[in-house]
């Protein structure tokens, strides 16, 4: 169980937790100088051989809350200290205010310094905290006076979060791990350590782990050693005080800063823009408005950024809405991670909310369908808001992506049945059920819309057809599409083209009767057939009918267009592969002496020809040479005759 301390400067903070755990604080000589704690410290207290408390006590100057912030995300409980003879200050209003926005749900009253005052004092500050207190969520706290100084009511305090630790569930190791650096240092013989709180998951000595800075550098690196809750382990889990000794290429204690973000390989890749539900405190000096610049403070971490309110102008004080942070470094979130906002100059706290994107988007952040996803991120976790979410993405959800954005890998594992896996070039997209049937709908719509556009024509190619009815998707997801419903036979192709089962191209009486005068001069060109102009002459029928008639034909398969008025018999041209492939294979390789020689036509036929083998996809060029493409179908073809 980690403990953290909150309150007023010169409150007992630190001797409170010298008192708990018979540790001295303030070891700093410029602590001890000034009399207050400036950074963060550690202190741990052993309830038995497999229990641990660890406490961490924060700055409660003004000048320091930065350093507080850095130290009270991942607690369990917090100790907000108040002293019986100063009472309710502003940085216990401050710091009440930030617990509440970093979501801690335990908080503990400790009235301290209760040597030097009576009764009725202690009673009066207690009132006055219970006052405080009754506008939070922390109105039923427990409170608990005592003196540091003489050990009057310190007792019952540390029995009290014995018992609490003893009730307080492991928290659990579900996800990567997540380990925000508060110290970085260096050990004589062991090398860079760095501690901070396990956010999530389980890490153990031999792992990998990967470092994030705001700079956006990543390192990965190895954990040689660590402790878990001051002792030495083999492993650490979600919720201790965790000492990692870390490996890595050239690894110095300044690559590592204050801030910086160890992670699991599963949730690399940081961010400068976070969508949130944002929350201005009830007591801020003035409403938020749109691009207001403002601290960033993210586990450890702290940059400035602006604030980007997304629907509206300004946000009053006690009100809340989405917005996005735009961050002028890098950092790593997860949705509901805390975030707290400080003023430009960090005089005074401005409010707060969780994150609900990580990785928010640059362009269409207003659109009400990018507020509504927001609205539904807003509403609960990855189970929770799974369907509905899957109800309106256009393009699925990548279960890797979701990983990233929720650490929760457990609820991909077990998905609803209205949810269907699919696989694409990209990876993996989880769909609803019926989205992905509604895709497939329309798809066939598309291309019955196409076919009653164009009926001449035998359909559109995939590029085509995308553009034409469904551009609104990836070029992965809509490849997906297509192939399930060609393999289902709901729609068919014929070479490029797709089309719907009963779609046939139909020629005219009068085109029949000119294609059977035609044919037999193409077929008996073999691999030189005649020009459009040469078959129009020869036949004396216009020159632009012959080419319409061909062109239609080569639409419907049986013919291909080499070049603009060439037009080779399906049949020619399979032929033509086979002479290819049987030089490929030989000793002279294909290249376009070799198959002008063997064709007996001359060069330029022989590079037009080649070059129509290279974008049907038939032959690859290398240099002067060409190879076959074996995965193509018309090589399959003739292979098997």
């Amino acid at each position: 169980m980690i403990v953290a301390t909150a309150g007023h400067i010169d409150h007992g903070k630190t001797a409170l937790l010298a008192a708990l755990t018979g540790a001295g604080g303030d070891h700093r000589r410029e602590e001890r100088e000034r009399g207050m704690t400036i950074d963060l410290g550690y202190r741990y207290a052993a309830l038995d051989a497999d229990t641990t408390l660890g406490f961490i006590d924060v700055p409660g100057h003004e000048k320091f809350i930065h350093n507080m912030l850095a130290g009270a995300g991942g607690v369990d409980i917090a100790l907000l200290v108040v002293a019986a003879d100063d009472g309710v200050m502003p940085q216990t209003r401050e710091h009440l205010a930030i617990l509440g926005l970093l979501g801690i749900t335990r908080l503990w009253v400790v009235l301290t310094k209760t040597d030097r005052v009576d009764a009725a004092r202690s009673e009066a500050v207690e009132a006055d905290v219970r006052r405080l207190l009754a506008a939070t969520g922390y109105s039923d706290a427990p409170c608990f006076a005592l003196s540091s100084h003489t050990g009057d009511g310190v007792d019952a305090l540390r029995e009290a979060l014995s018992r609490k630790a003893r009730e307080i569930a492991a928290r659990s190791d579900e996800g990567e791990f997540r380990l925000s650096v508060d110290r970085s240092f260096s050990v004589a013989g062991a090398g860079v350590v760095v501690t901070g709180t396990a956010l999530a998951g389980r890490i153990s000595v031999g792992d990998s782990l990967w470092s994030e800075d705001e700079h956006g550098r990543a390192r990965r690196l190895r954990v040689r050693g660590l402790h878990a809750q001051n002792r030495p382990a083999q492993t650490a889990t979600s919720g201790q005080r965790v000492a990692l000794n870390l490996a890595g290429e050239r690894l110095r204690p300044e690559h590592l800063p204050r801030g910086s973000w160890l992670v699991g390989e599963a949730l690399r890749g940081t961010s400068r823009r976070l969508d949130i539900q944002l929350r201005v405190l009830e007591d801020a000096p003035r409403a938020l408005a749109h691009w207001t610049p403002v601290h960033v403070h993210l586990g450890a971490q702290r940059l400035m950024g602006r604030v980007a309110l997304l629907a509206g102008k300004t946000l009053a004080p006690g009100e809340e809405g989405p917005a996005q942070l735009v961050l002028e470094g890098y950092t790593h979130a997860v949705h509901g991670d805390a975030v707290v906002l400080r003023d430009q100059s960090a005089w005074f706290t401005l409010g707060g909310g969780r994150v609900l994107d990580p990785q928010a988007p640059a362009r269409s952040r207003r659109t009400p369908e990018r507020l509504a996803e927001l609205a539904l991120l807003a509403g609960g976790g990855l189970e929770a808001t799974l369907l509905a979410r899957l109800q309106t993405a256009r393009n699925g959800l990548a279960p890797d992506a979701l990983v990233r954005q929720y650490n929760y890998p457990g609820a991909l594992r077990r998905l609803p049945a209205e949810v269907r896996s699919v696989s694409t070039r990209r990876g993996e997209r989880l769909f609803a059920r019926a989205r992905w049937q509604a895709l497939g709908e329309a798809l066939t719509a598309a291309l019955a819309a196409f076919h009653a556009q164009q009926p001449d024509e035998p359909g559109p190619d995939r590029a085509r057809l995308r553009r034409f009815g469904l551009a609104y998707l990836e070029p992965a997801v809509y490849t997906a599409l297509v192939d399930e419903a060609l393999g289902a036979g709901a729609i068919r192709a014929s070479g490029p083209w797709l089309h719907l089962p009963e779609h046939r191209i139909r020629l005219s009486a009068e085109e029949e009767a000119l294609k059977a005068r035609l044919w037999p001069l193409l077929e008996a060109g073999g691999n030189n057939p005649p020009w459009v102009r040469d078959l129009a002459r020869r036949e004396n029928v216009d020159e632009a009918r012959v080419r319409a008639l061909l062109r239609k034909l080569a639409r419907m398969g049986e013919l291909h267009q080499v070049v603009g008025d060439l037009f080779y018999p399906a049949a020619a041209v399979e032929a033509l592969a086979a002479e290819a492939m049987a030089l490929a294979e030989s000793d002279a390789g294909l290249s376009v002496v070799a198959f002008r020689d063997r064709l007996g036509l001359g060069r330029k036929r022989c590079v037009q020809l080649l070059e129509y083998l290279d974008r049907i996809g038939i032959t690859r060029r290398f240099g002067n040479l060409r190879g076959i493409r074996e995965e193509s179908s018309m090589v399959q073809r003739v292979r098997t005759r």
